[in-house]
């Protein structure tokens, strides 16, 4: 087993909350440098935090929102400036490429016709299916929120190491299949206790704690009124910049 690195260049919400970049989760391990989302101000968390966007190989999208996959369209377009190299391979809900290469024309008309300088490949994930690739394995399990496709909590295991992700969603008792004996949760807390559908808040979280057999949670995605109230937290909090090391 190696080291695993995570970093959070991206901890916010969907509204810059906090004056955090929305979500975009950097995975170090071994040789494999992959994200976990990549929202619409993540090339510019990469440029802030010195991660150099070509060194990205794999990106896995949990479903199919600006503030979590917005930010592929200028990853795209910054590999074909940058005479990037390195195969991109992209996973996420079904309707991935079309969802982007839509985002693409709108932002730059004509960009999703032109042929790329590097392997460009979308991949379907599939609820309850496993996939590897390049020493990675991805599983992804459906949750509650709606985003015009399946949206779902994902589990990486790099390394021998266990990431799960919750992405957005209220809860469902998928995330317990998604946390157990996972090294690192990394799950959303948009409110402390204000219940809304799609969306998990930080009671029920903390209420369904003994049901998630994981070693670490870090809450992230969390909104105004939840960093207000980070002082009343038990759990530990990401911050944009944070690291963690899995060993």
């Amino acid at each position: 087993m190696g080291k695993v690195r995570v970093r959070f260049l991206g901890s916010g919400d969907a509204f810059g909350s906090g004056g955090r970049f929305q979500t975009c989760i950097h995975v170090e391990a071994e040789s494999s440098r992959f994200l976990l989302d990549c929202g619409a101000s993540s090339l510019v968390a990469m440029n802030r935090f010195g991660v150099d966007p070509s060194s990205i190989e794999v990106v896995f999208i949990s479903h199919l929102h600006g503030d979590h996959f917005g930010g592929i369209p200028f990853l795209i377009l910054d590999g074909q400036f940058s005479h990037r190299t390195k195969p991109l391979h992209i996973f996420g809900p079904p309707g991935i490429e079309k969802r982007t290469r839509g985002a693409m024309e709108i932002l730059f008309p004509g960009s999703s016709e032109i042929q790329q300088r590097f392997t460009l490949k979308f991949i379907e994930l599939a609820d309850g299916q496993r996939q590897e690739h390049a020493g990675l394995a991805v599983s992804a399990y459906s949750v509650a929120h709606a985003s015009g496709a399946p949206s779902y909590a994902l589990r990486i295991d790099a390394a021998g190491k266990i990431i799960a992700y919750s992405g957005d969603t209220e809860w469902t008792d998928a995330l317990m299949s998604v946390a157990r004996r996972a090294d690192l949760f990394i799950c959303e807390a948009y409110f402390f206790e204000k219940r809304i559908k799609y969306h998990l808040d930080y009671r029920t979280l903390a209420h369904h704690r003994s049901e998630l057999e994981c070693q670490r949670i870090v809450l992230t995605h969390m909104s105004e009124e939840m960093l207000d109230r980070r002082s009343e937290v038990d759990f530990e909090c990401a911050e944009d910049g944070k690291q963690i090391l899995l060993q």
